[in-house]
């Protein structure tokens, strides 16, 4: 398929595969999930089970103007054991992706966690997968870590390299241009962010982490702006084009995650990649529209 240029496209495509994927909501009790679920399914993406307390949802529901009877709903009005619930039915091939309700962030991720019934096998590496549509740049901006890893090693960086590549096949690139972030695009041998993005640009060309054409370190003037490369002289298949940016660390990628949609505008969708099944871990005060470009997104990566 061509590239996904754009946030919107995304429902073009799920609407051309023939077979739906399956959402599950943990604790989904709020007018934001439900709406952001209940356009979902009306525009044909999914076909989606709410786990939460029957009363309120369908409360919710009315109060909307949505029939509650389009869901499959399961009645668990605690909010822990609506945790264990929808990872039982992933675990029962009942679902195909999972997303967060009310319920709070540490509730939601302890259960996916959870050594007896979680979602995680044994060596994987959960990371946030953000996709951005910045206002001055030419397409989409596939970024992470922001929300999981704080001080991501070298290990972790690989997973999330990985992720990112992954979600940019699954938008549509063949062949992604993945910036590893840093101050400066010297390899500074005390600024460990340097240092392991020249280890990973290394990786990438020995195949090590395939799949893209990986560069690093560069400062985000650099991967953003082809002019700013040019002034600086920097020759990189990477610079002004990248695709995909990993941030050295969770305060690096929080800011600019934040300040994508707090002063700048844009629109995003963002998942967990690492589980057993793409995971939306939106914020509860996030939009309805953010949250229905995530449960694309996860439905396009499942």
């Amino acid at each position: 398929m061509n590239p996904i240029q754009n946030l919107d496209q995304l429902f073009d495509t799920l609407k051309e595969k023939e077979e739906k994927k399956r959402l599950v909501a943990v604790f989904a009790n709020d007018a934001h999930t439900i709406e952001a679920i209940n356009e979902a399914v009306d525009m044909g993406l999914v076909e989606a089970t709410l786990v939460g307390n029957k009363t309120i949802i369908q409360g919710v529901c009315l109060k909307l103007g949505i029939v509650p009877e389009k869901f499959r709903i399961i009645n668990e009005p605690d909010e822990v054991k609506a945790g264990f619930k929808s990872m039982d039915m992933i675990h029962q091939d009942e679902g195909d992706l999972i997303m967060k309700g009310m319920i709070s962030t540490d509730k939601y991720m302890r259960a996916i966690l959870n050594k007896e019934n979680g979602l995680l096998s044994p060596g994987a590496i959960l990371s946030h997968v953000s996709v951005l549509k910045p206002v001055n740049y030419h397409k989409l901006l596939i970024v992470g870590d922001v929300a999981i890893i704080p001080a991501p090693e070298l290990k972790e960086k690989i997973a999330i390299a990985n992720s990112l590549i992954r979600m940019a096949k699954a938008l549509g690139i063949e062949e992604p241009k993945l910036a590893i972030l840093a101050a400066t695009e010297l390899v500074l041998p005390k600024m460990q962010a340097c240092v392991d993005a020249a280890i990973l640009s290394k990786m990438g060309e020995r195949g090590q982490i395939s799949g893209a054409i990986i560069d690093g370190p560069l400062a985000l003037d650099v991967i953003v702006d082809k002019e700013s490369a040019d002034i600086k002289k920097l020759d990189s298949p990477v610079a002004g084009d990248a695709d995909c940016i990993l941030f050295p660390n969770i305060e690096a990628g929080n800011v600019f995650y934040k300040y994508h949609t707090k002063l700048a505008g844009g629109e995003l969708g963002a998942i967990v990649a690492g589980a057993k099944v793409p995971a939306i871990l939106s914020s509860r005060g996030d939009s309805p529209k953010t949250k229905l470009y995530s449960i694309a997104l996860a439905a396009l990566f499942a």
